[in-house]
């Protein structure tokens, strides 16, 4: 395992709950996005999930990366505070994705992709090999992968459970209903709240319902050839998933070469935010390891 990065002063320690928002053009669309961190090495960038905006983002994991990395967060067209229309195919995710690195004059990155972001994160490694570095794919699953078509469902389950409880749906859809779960439920959403200025725009429902129909569109896809993702790939996922199958993370897992497979036990689809601090460990140590060759050109 690599070390434990060494903590700096308060005053120097990146903090993603007062990291300013930017704004930047592609496409005739103003994509919003926070960078923080250091580092002349290759970005990180995170691909966020459903119904997501820069606000939902566990502060502790983008901390940990920023005291070694340059790390930056964005949110997709008509997503947040970024102008445009919001796709209604991961494919087209991908493109937008594409153009908001080109427009930050990124010619490769690391992708950290949650749920429908490690979906899109699949198909940017596919279609663009050499802009990916590296994969760290959390909570998510392959094209045409099963029990994905049940997304819809189960969100809109948790959405009504969460209304009548008053709580963040995220609760039921990201963290087991024990106590572990409960209480991990509890920290993850109350981090989320650090951030008191300058906060993102919530997500409408329109663009709630494209991503929706994304997802559905990919759980009924053919499945993509992930034998040609020749990015070292870091899998992650909680024992008792209950959005995306933790049986889909070990396909995953099967299914890219040399890919590594972490899975967190008692914990769900949130399992990154349960486990933070070993999940940051993991993602330094997948960073930090001796680079191979970037994926091949289709």
């Amino acid at each position: 395992m690599t070390p434990a990065p060494e903590l700096r002063t308060t005053e120097e320690r990146p903090s993603y709950a007062s990291t300013p928002t930017r704004t930047v053009q592609a496409g005739g669309k103003d994509f919003a996005y926070r960078e923080l961190g250091t580092g002349s090495g290759v970005p990180v960038v995170f691909f966020h999930h459903l119904a997501a905006t820069l606000d939902n983002w566990d502060p502790r994991v983008i901390d940990a990366l920023a005291l070694r990395h340059r790390v930056i967060a964005f949110d997709q067209p008509g997503v947040g505070a970024s102008t445009g229309t919001a796709q209604r195919t991961v494919h087209a995710m991908a493109e937008d994705a594409h153009d908001f690195l080109r427009a930050l004059g990124l010619e490769q990155v690391d992708v950290v992709g949650f749920s429908l972001g490690g979906m899109v994160a699949q198909v940017l490694a596919l279609t663009r090999p050499t802009v990916v570095r590296r994969l760290v794919l959390a909570g998510t699953g392959p094209a045409g992968g099963r029990g994905i078509d049940a997304v819809p469902q189960v969100t809109y389950r948790a959405m009504l459970r969460g209304a009548l409880a008053r709580t963040d749906p995220k609760e039921y859809l990201f963290f087991n209903r024990d106590a572990a779960g409960r209480q991990a439920a509890r920290e993850f959403t109350t981090r989320l709240k650090e951030r008191t200025t300058d906060r993102d725009t919530p997500i409408t429902v329109t663009v709630f319902r494209a991503q929706l129909a994304a997802i559905k569109a990919w759980s009924r896809a053919a499945p993509s050839d992930l034998s040609r993702l020749t990015h070292p790939t870091l899998v992650v996922n909680g024992d008792h998933d209950k959005m995306v199958a933790s049986i889909l993370s070990e396909d995953l897992h099967r299914r890219v070469p040399d890919s590594r497979l972490v899975i967190y036990p008692n914990s769900g689809h949130g399992a990154i935010f349960q486990h933070n601090d070993q999940f940051a460990r993991e993602v330094l140590t997948h960073l930090a390891n001796p680079t191979t060759s970037p994926g091949r050109t289709p």
